[in-house]
């Protein structure tokens, strides 16, 4: 703890008054830090022996240039606990960044204590690597973590345990560890003290995790991380210990799972994605897919190829999800393509059935659309497009040859299997009953 400053003062009785005894707190013996992602809100517990003399002994604490919640603060002795009374946690007036508690000691004794506190600006993330195989049927996914830690203070040889779940709380811990005075109003911010957005937007040298992960990320070694359910909240520990220094972000490997089964869809839907094809990809969180131990953290992931020569691979695209349960499907957006195609091209429109009001204007006609659709396949797999088409009203009749699924009153899918290098072309003819035209319609079809 290089900012964080703890000192102990030993009152010595009246004869000796004139005397205080200063020493400088031991080194920390050890942290552990529980990281919430969905608030800028950590844990932090640590242990350190402190030497207490019979009497009345002082702790001073100074939390300067912290993130730290001062009106957080805990301390509770690991030993000797029926000796030792920690009497307050007291704010000096007029002094700022500084506490004081008062112990009360019934022995001279190097006593373990744990002291906790809750801080601001450590933060974890969740990102994945998905590798598809040649065929594209199954993929390796790899799971990170990355923890940032801009809390202003360093933590050596940490636990690290990372939360997922939703956390209410009422003031921001960044509020309140900036407040000029620890019982001020939250957002107070006192001088000199750099807000998290600065830090953030920091003109120095701020060492930070870059997607090429390169000299200014430190690399972890592979560690199993453990996951356990807590209520709403699951929790996964990450095996061993971590030195998080103030300002830097490291990468940390979650899980890695291969030969886990997917299933590729192309879709092609006007009113949704436009005129291109867009690509997804989905797999379940479950015992089949070779995953459904625990939930997934959502986050950001990228999707390869592996092609097999010299080990290359081919970027697929790139995408995000939500918190994955157990049991649930996820399916991921890879975005637009070009080798996959889709041309729907209008080749006749009539109309007919005019039907006229009182006033001899047009209240109803029906109209009658060929549509032809061209499909084409210029990948080297296999591929599978589901096509969308909405007519925008409810009084409709198709007529086609290629098979189709109705998906509600205005909306119809088909879907199309193409062998590598293919295409395949189909039509179908629309009729569509206008205005006061619908009433033929429900004959037609009652």
């Amino acid at each position: 703890m290089k900012k964080l400053l703890i000192l102990i003062l030993a009152l010595i009785p009246a004869a000796a008054s004139a005397k205080i005894d200063l020493s400088t707190l031991p080194t920390r013996d050890s942290v552990q830090l529980t990281i919430y992602n969905s608030a800028d809100l950590t844990l932090a517990r640590e242990s350190r022996h402190l030497t207490l003399k019979k009497g009345t002994n002082k702790l001073q604490f100074s939390w300067a240039n912290t993130l730290i919640d001062p009106t957080s603060l805990e301390m509770i002795p690991l030993k000797d606990a029926g000796n030792i009374t920690i009497q307050d946690l007291t704010f000096p007036p007029r002094v700022r960044n500084l506490g004081l508690w008062n112990i009360e000691s019934e022995v001279t004794s190097r006593v373990p204590m744990e002291i906790t506190y809750l801080t601001s600006g450590i933060t974890w993330r969740a990102f994945y690597m998905g590798t598809l195989s040649k065929d594209e049927k199954t993929m390796q996914l790899a799971g990170y973590v990355r923890v940032t830690n801009n809390s202003g203070e360093d933590y050596e040889n940490a636990q690290t345990r990372l939360i997922v779940g939703k956390v209410n709380i009422i003031d921001q811990i960044a509020n309140l560890a900036q407040r000029q005075y620890p019982y001020d109003r939250p957002g107070a911010v006192r001088p000199g003290i750099t807000s998290l957005m600065n830090i953030s937007a920091h003109s120095g040298p701020i060492k930070r995790a870059s997607g090429s992960f390169k000299k200014m990320v430190k690399r972890a070694e592979t560690k199993e991380i453990k996951k356990e359910g807590l209520s709403e909240y699951f929790l996964y520990t990450i095996d061993g210990t971590e030195t998080i220094e103030n300002q830097w972000s490291k990468r940390l490997p979650s899980f890695d799972t291969k030969d886990i089964p997917v299933v590729n869809l192309y879709k092609y839907n006007e009113q949704m994605y436009g005129r291109f094809v867009t690509r997804f990809l989905s797999f379940k969180n479950d015992t089949k897919h070779k995953l459904g131990k625990e939930p997934i953290p959502g986050g950001a992931m990228k999707v390869y190829r592996d092609l097999k020569e010299n080990k290359h691979l081919s970027y697929a695209g790139a995408s995000s999800f939500k918190y994955i349960p157990v049991n649930e499907k996820v399916e991921l957006n890879l975005g637009g393509v070009q080798n996959v195609v889709v041309k729907p091209t209008m080749t006749d429109l009539t109309t007919k059935d005019y039907h006229y009001n009182n006033h001899g204007n047009i209240s109803g006609w029906t109209e009658v659309k060929t549509m032809k659709l061209e499909v084409k396949n210029t990948r080297d797999v296999p591929v599978k497009i589901e096509i969308k088409r909405n007519f925008s009203t409810t009084y409709w009749e198709i007529e086609t040859a290629q098979k189709y699924e109705k998906v509600d009153k205005d909306t119809i899918k088909f879907t199309i299997t193409l062998k590598p290098r293919t295409e395949k072309t189909f039509q179908y003819e629309l009729t569509t009953y206008k205005n006061d035209n619908y009433k033929i319609w429900k004959q037609r079809n009652q």
